[in-house]
């Protein structure tokens, strides 16, 4: 059975260790590899959105739900991060930038039971290319929130600041389809 204060506990003691990302994603790798405690724990996703499950200065463990389609263009974190993926699939396209400007360096596909970390300089756009919501666990090592970060335009490539609320706001218009979807059932 899954716990989430305990879960939050395990994370929250391995901060600070030698490889804490390497450490964290031990401690999702056992969430994820049971997707359907962390269902019954967590919920069955019925909408798109982000669950804040712990945030401090040092962690921030988010609950986070795709809609269909949901697609985030390229951004950074500039800290570490690990995903974890318990339904549905999440396509991570990476990058990386040089005097010339942002190019594309790889693709990653995550199914449920599937973890990566990425660290700190990691650039990448997500996607939910399904028709269902997926539902991961994502770990960052400090205040996801607050800390000053980048994204790329997804036609220009131009850097600009991180903008949270309208990316944000993404998940609402995610739920807007998925009332138009529902009501069209």
């Amino acid at each position: 059975m899954f716990d989430v204060a305990r879960f939050i506990e395990d994370c929250k003691t391995v901060v600070g260790e030698y490889d804490t990302p390497h450490a964290i994603r031990e401690v999702i790798q056992q969430a994820v590899d049971d997707p359907a405690a962390l269902i019954q724990a967590l919920g069955e996703p019925q909408w798109s959105g982000i669950d804040r499950l712990y945030v401090s200065d040092t962690l921030t463990i988010l609950n986070i739900a795709w809609g269909p389609g949901l697609s985030f263009p390229p951004h950074n974190h500039n800290m570490w991060a690990v995903i974890g993926i318990y339904g549905g699939r999440e396509d991570n396209t990476f990058y990386r930038t040089d005097e010339t400007g942002l190019h594309q360096e790889g693709f990653r596909e995550l199914v449920a039971g599937e973890t990566i970390p990425l660290g700190p300089q990691a650039i990448h756009a997500v996607t939910n290319p399904l028709d269902k919501i997926t539902a991961a666990i994502h770990i960052y090592g400090g205040n996801f929130f607050s800390r000053p970060r980048s994204e790329w335009d997804p036609a220009s490539l131009e850097e600009r600041p991180y903008d949270l609320e309208k990316n944000l706001a993404l998940f609402e218009e995610s739920n807007e389809q998925l009332r138009r979807q529902r009501a069209t059932s």
